[in-house]
């Protein structure tokens, strides 16, 4: 009887606390769609999986349907806010084939106030290989979207496209970031908790998107395997009235797994950093040399100073793979213990690059070695991938070195996946178009730049590696390897540190380049970790305006493209009162920045003046 009702059932149906957000479930696990405020988001649209090596699930009948809520206050560790509110509806839906396979498969689905999220679940008592989904996004109109090519590194540009206009043929990266119809909701598409599962991009299709896991290496056939039992990556859609509310969801954290153990010892902070302003290859480490970059860090505030590629045995300074490098032995000149001790006198702790090569066939023994020798983190590179097994190599690195008390830095990684929820101590990570590339190149732009606090910034903490002090424009830039210039301001400099999501946040440049200069004040101080993320105005086609909160203390960081504006801010995020503001907002030309002290009310307003490709700070304390 109880089959018979659920058969019978139009749909399933799931709403949002607030009853905002509406999902509809076929009742034959066929299709799905959203609505946010009455309007049609997502139109119907498939679901599945697709088996490696046997027909894929047919005939479905619904033979359970479970219903939850869930609400409660979760408490959070070095992000953009001490604590979220995790309030949803829960449905489960198990199907069953009717043909003689009598296959089981559960679709659970989840209706949160800021966006959805669903996933396909296998019961345990048997293995499955999985060749792909049949997952994807169908619209009824034509939005335009902020798109971004899938590179192996996840490092690459941004544009605005209507969805008929995409390329088939080329893979996007995750986030996809869209307007409804009315332009009522904006919503990114992306993906949560990856254990045991695979990466993947999105296929364009005329009328949306397509999922698409990526394989195993060298087997194309299969992209995930399980011995026992399997649960998909959470499938997530994040919606809000704007844009940039969106900065501030906690959606994809969320329907990670939470974390377990204590990560009270997690210590977020700014680190002075040895590679961005020097050669890439050619230079050989001296004592000397990581000595002057601990004193610097010591004498302005920063936590940690990283040493990057060249300081192991038998390493060139950057990047390669070789086999005769050993990351367990410094190189010959170089007394990591000495080292260690020097930098704690100086109560500044090291953290130390290593190729993911080096480190995967030895975890143990080289994190036991730094623990060891007093290492506070690591920043593993080039991993470049984002298959089933570099996946698991994510998460062993993040609970080896949790369970260690060791900071977590991934580069050339896959965008952020919820892992940072679920270990806190994985504490920023790559899978971004940085600071590095104006070493290279002419790609990070002012637009770019702007256009990245819209859209990879919404999966967790971007390891961009701000703190360029040679600052310029678009018009005077040029490529430099060697004490690199950006082509934006100093007030846009400084604003990426209030802006930009990263607990650990690097402070890029040599320390002669901060050396009497204008703004570094506000980099020694401003924190990397908040209690509370708001956004106030701008649009990826123009500026960005952010605040945050650390105590009783808010600071604003306004970024801009390369059209200079006027931007008047509301205050009433602020508590009533009256505040003291310090401003810092661009000078007489980009390379420095003018500085002044006034008194605001939160019943008032806040006019800034951003020159183009420039950016502005503020801190307001109450009085």
């Amino acid at each position: 009887m109880i089959f018979a009702m659920l058969a019978a059932a139009s749909a399933f149906l799931v709403q949002s606390p607030d009853k905002s957000i509406e999902v509809q479930l076929s009742t034959d696990g066929s299709h799905y769609t959203v609505q946010r405020g009455g309007e049609e988001i997502i139109a119907p649209s498939p679901l599945g999986v697709t088996p490696a090596n046997e027909a894929g699930y047919s005939d479905l009948l619904p033979v359970e349907a479970r219903r939850d809520h869930i609400k409660r206050v979760v408490p959070l560790i070095a992000t953009k806010a001490a604590s979220t509110s995790e309030d949803y509806n829960s449905l489960v839906v198990t199907y069953r084939e009717k043909t003689s396979l009598h296959r089981q498969i559960s679709i659970e689905v989840r209706a949160y106030n800021d966006g959805i999220a669903f996933r396909y679940v296998l019961p345990k008592g048997q293995a499955y290989a999985i060749k792909d989904e049949v997952t994807g996004y169908r619209f009824a109109y034509d939005p335009v979207c902020e798109v971004t090519d899938y590179t192996s590194s996840h490092e690459n540009t941004w544009r605005a496209v209507p969805v008929s206009q995409l390329d088939s043929a080329k893979p996007l990266d995750m986030p996809v970031v869209c307007a409804s119809a009315s332009g009522r909701t904006h919503f990114a598409i992306t993906q949560s908790n990856l254990a045991g599962y695979t990466g993947s991009a999105f296929q364009a299709r005329p009328d949306g998107f397509q999922v698409h896991l990526t394989p195993h290496p060298g087997d194309a056939g299969v992209a995930v395997t399980s011995p026992d039992g399997l649960n998909s990556a959470w499938r997530v859609v994040m919606m809000a009235d704007r844009a940039g509310d969106l900065i501030s969801s906690h959606l994809i954290g969320n329907v990670a797994t939470q974390p377990v153990g204590d990560f009270s010892w997690v210590k977020p902070g700014k680190a002075a950093w040895d590679w961005w302003s020097g050669p890439t290859a050619g230079e050989k480490p001296t004592m000397e040399r990581f000595k002057r970059f601990i004193d610097f860090a010591a004498e302005s505030g920063f936590p940690y100073f990283l040493i990057d590629a060249g300081w192991a045995y038998g390493s060139t300074p950057c990047c390669n793979a070789d086999p005769k490098t050993d990351i367990t032995r410094p190189e010959p000149n170089i007394d990591m213990p000495e080292l260690v001790r020097y930098a704690n006198k100086r109560h500044v702790g090291l953290l130390l690059w290593v190729h993911w090569q080096h480190i995967a066939p030895r975890i143990d023994e080289v994190l036991d070695t730094y623990q060891k020798w007093g290492i506070k983190g690591i920043k593993i590179d080039f991993t470049e991938r984002d298959d089933q097994e570099m996946v698991k190599f994510f998460h062993d690195m993040a609970e080896g070195t949790a369970r260690r008390h060791l900071l977590l830095d991934m580069h050339g990684a896959y965008t952020p996946a919820g892992l940072e929820r679920t270990y806190p101590n994985y504490i920023t990570q790559e899978g971004v178009l940085g600071a590095e590339y104006n070493k290279f190149s002419d790609r990070i732009t002012p637009a770019h730049n702007v256009r990245l606090a819209y859209t990879r910034m919404l999966l967790g903490p971007m390891d961009y590696t701000p703190g360029g002090f040679h600052n310029g424009t678009p018009e005077t830039y040029k490529t430099r390897e060697i004490m690199p210039m950006t082509q934006t301001t100093r007030g846009q400099a400084l604003a990426m540190y209030v802006v930009y999501d990263s607990p650990l946040q690097m402070v890029s440049d040599d320390p002669s380049a901060y050396e009497g200069q204008s703004g570094f004040d506000f980099i020694k101080t401003v924190p990397t970790a908040w209690d509370e993320t708001r956004f106030l105005d701008g649009t990826p086609e123009t500026f960005v305006a952010l605040a945050r909160r650390k105590g009783n203390t808010w600071y604003v960081g306004v970024m801009t493209n390369a059209d200079g504006r006027s931007v008047t801010l509301p205050l009433t995020f602020l508590g009533k009162g009256a505040y003291a503001a310090k401003i810092w907002q661009d000078g007489a030309d980009a390379n420095s920045v003018v500085s002044m002290t006034k008194t605001i009310r939160s019943d008032g307003s806040l006019s800034l003046d951003v020159k183009p490709a420039g950016g502005a700070v503020v801190v307001l304390t109450p009085k």
